[in-house]
């Protein structure tokens, strides 16, 4: 049918425009954060793509819901601007009419949405937090790169080499400055190689000295020595993927706890979400020329701005026990879905505040 083909082409390429623009915006940022991350050590800096392509799937969903409430408002108000929604109604299309054309073009969206917030989101934000556990968890020595000063993963011991080898396991002139609890020491040798021995990393140091300070007391004790052993990373991190946003959807549902609880309601409320602004979109575009086209687009951002802001905050809530599970997706996404459909129904009747309201007709007659 030619309405409907008509109407799917057009949300096509303006959905498809919309997708490129909000999606540099978004890798742009990310990428930013990113590479200030790797460079106060958070992050790999061989890993920078890797990270920054899991945190763009995160965001992935927002931005496909955008780009649709988007190409709905600016297409169907481009239609009004042009004279086309008046072709269109004369033909006996109400408003209602545009639902079912724009449900056909908008349902794979609305299936992958679902999928990206069920499915994906907790799969990346695991992935992007093994890649920073990992990092962090890698041994002291793997740290160290050769003519720099670098701190250990504990935080307690900093690391000097000249110049190491290719298999990173022998360096010189290394430099160690150490604190354990009220001792302080500094240790320099000529030569240090990696050793494994019983399940630990050894640092084993050959010909150098060690400075130990009494920082309390103030003692100073110097030991020399040919052979050294220090222990590297006795004390590792552990993997730390146990939060809600990183916890599957099956888990979630089978562990029914606040968290886990505000968490399933975040994510089934970007798909309900979804659905709810096409309904909007459909009902906030029209065309005023004293206004301009911008100001439909403009209208768009701030509502959807509002709605995710109140999905984040009903997320809270519910975490908090200040609402409920089912209180929340009732009462805002079902309120915002009768909202939208009261607000096309008055638009597809061409009814006003006026004559929804009772009006009292007050009669007079003048007297000859």
């Amino acid at each position: 049918m030619l309405f409907h083909s008509a109407l799917r082409k057009d949300l096509s390429r303006s959905f498809g425009a919309t997708v490129v623009v909000l999606s540099t915006i978004v890798m742009t940022n990310v990428l930013i954060r990113t590479l200030g991350l790797a460079t106060v050590g958070s992050v790999n800096p061989s890993e920078v793509m890797l990270v920054m392509g899991f945190s763009v799937l995160s965001h992935l969903t927002t931005i496909l819901t955008l780009s649709l409430f988007i190409c709905i408002v600016s297409t169907l108000s481009r239609m009004y601007a042009d004279s086309e929604m008046v072709i269109w109604f004369t033909s006996g299309r109400g408003l209602a009419a545009f639902a079912r054309p724009i449900f056909r073009f908008a349902w794979p969206i609305l299936l992958v949405i679902a999928a990206l917030a069920l499915v994906v989101w907790p799969w990346s934000n695991r992935q992007a937090q093994e890649l920073s556990d990992r990092y962090e968890q890698r041994n002291d020595i793997e740290r160290v790169a050769p003519g720099q000063f670098q701190e250990s993963a504990g935080g307690k011991r900093v690391f000097f080499i000249d110049k190491d080898t290719p298999d990173n396991k022998t360096g010189t002139n290394v430099f160690v400055s150490s604190v354990e609890g009220e001792i302080h020491s500094i240790t320099s040798a000529r030569q240090g190689k990696i050793e494994v021995k019983n399940g630990e990393r050894l640092l084993n140091l050959n010909f150098g000295q060690q400075v130990m300070q009494n920082t309390r007391t103030g003692e100073v004790r110097i030991v020399e020595f040919n052979d050294y052993q220090l222990v590297i990373d006795a004390d590792a991190k552990t993997s730390t993927i146990n939060g809600p946003s990183m916890t599957s959807t099956m888990d979630l549902i089978r562990n029914p706890t606040p968290r886990h609880q505000g968490e399933l309601a975040w994510r089934l409320g970007l798909g309900l979400a979804a659905i709810n602004l096409l309904l909007l979109g459909l009902a906030v575009s029209t065309a005023n020329p004293r206004v301009g086209r911008s100001y439909h687009t403009a209208l768009a951002l701030l509502i959807f701005v509002i709605y995710y802001n109140m999905i984040n905050v009903g997320q809270s809530w519910i975490g908090s026990g200040k609402v409920s599970f089912s209180g929340l997706l009732l009462g805002l996404h079902g309120g915002v879905m009768v909202a939208a459909l009261l607000w096309i129904a008055v638009r597809h009747h061409n009814l006003s505040w006026r004559q929804l309201m009772p009006v009292r007709r007050i009669t007079s007659s003048v007297a000859a």
